[in-house]
């Protein structure tokens, strides 16, 4: 009998939820997605320090005259984009690599943060079509992903946890959303006292609902469940459209036998009783303030998010700071 993992992969597009390159190796994921969190972990990795070395010294020859802080702040910007590449090599489909979370609030910034990141990659001869650009989905962050979209830059919402953030994303036409299954469940454990499983989970019947959605109404955005806490969770969601799963899960579907059933399913989606809405700003900032937990837990991503990104210019300034200084002429 088959495994789980390769079970799951007849029906959902398996992605690999790290930025480590030899656990992508390890699992075949058909695409790969990082965060600031997971990149900053790879970066502090022996075996990736060639990486890290390299975007350094890159970053160190285009601004000869800066101090260390400043040419680690550089060398970040190009950091992701450069495991971003590795993974390419890999991996048959695509990447997301993600907008610096602390300009989740700007629309205008976060367009010129995405609009660099895929500039790299097509100087590296990575065409469009094989990136997506991770956006938080604040209403700022969908607003610049709408504009990208029109620009042939393709987006992932990430950091959704609402209804509301899934259907302004639809209306903004974004190729891909990643709800956070297993965040959501921590609130939901962390104000209830109640232990959830199973179809139950309060992530898992998100996802569900606004898979159903998407598909009732016709919506080309795709669904990609994300952020798990167990593989009881990923079985639940057998069938959506894709799932990004972290290495140890994927390593439990592997090593686990038994029959997979599709849980989600289009044919099903036309039989549910969801009544189609329209989200304007107005519209989102009232049901994402009557969401305590999307409220909490957006602004506690994107914050740890944020913090990780400053780990990560901390650990670049300390790593530049360790290697040989240019000679001078």
């Amino acid at each position: 009998m088959p495994n789980l993992l390769d079970q799951l992969k007849t029906m959902t597009t398996v992605v690999s939820d790290t930025g480590d390159i030899n656990a992508i190796k390890k699992y075949k994921p058909t695409d790969a997605t990082t965060n600031p969190s997971l990149i900053a972990t790879a970066a502090g990795m022996p075996e990736y320090q060639d990486i890290v070395d390299d975007v350094l010294k890159n970053a160190r020859e285009k601004h000869p005259d800066a101090d260390d802080k400043d040419v680690a702040a550089a060398a970040f910007k190009t950091l992701a984009v450069a495991f971003g590449r590795k993974i390419l090599e890999i991996v048959p489909g695509r990447v997301s690599t993600e907008v610096d979370a602390r300009l989740s609030y700007d629309t205008e910034a976060s367009l010129a943060a995405a609009r660099d990141i895929i500039h790299q990659y097509n100087e590296a001869g990575i065409g469009n079509e094989r990136v997506l650009i991770k956006l938080a989905s604040t209403w700022e962050g969908i607003k610049a992903a709408e504009i990208l979209e029109t620009e042939g830059i393709h987006c992932n919402m990430t950091l959704l946890f609402g209804l509301h953030q899934a259907v302004a994303c639809a209306e903004a036409k974004v190729t891909l959303i990643s709800p956070f299954v297993g965040r959501i469940l921590d609130w939901y454990k962390a104000h209830d006292d109640k232990d959830y499983s199973g179809p139950k989970d309060p992530g898992v019947k998100s996802v569900t609902e606004i898979y159903h959605y998407y598909k009732k109404f016709g919506y080309k955005t795709v669904v990609m469940g994300a952020s798990f806490r167990n593989t009881n969770e990923i079985i639940e969601l057998a069938g959506c459209d894709l799932l990004t799963i972290a290495p140890k899960l994927l390593e439990e579907l592997q090593t686990n036998q038994g029959v997979l059933i599709r849980k989600l399913d289009p044919r099903l989606s036309k039989d549910s009783k969801l009544e189609k809405i329209t989200v304007d700003k107005a519209t989102f900032d009232k049901m994402h303030a009557e969401n305590p937990m999307a409220h909490d837990k957006l602004k506690e991503g994107i914050e740890g998010f944020s913090k990780a990104l400053e780990d990560l210019e901390k650990l670049l300034a300390k790593r530049l700071s360790e290697l040989p200084k240019p000679a001078t002429v």
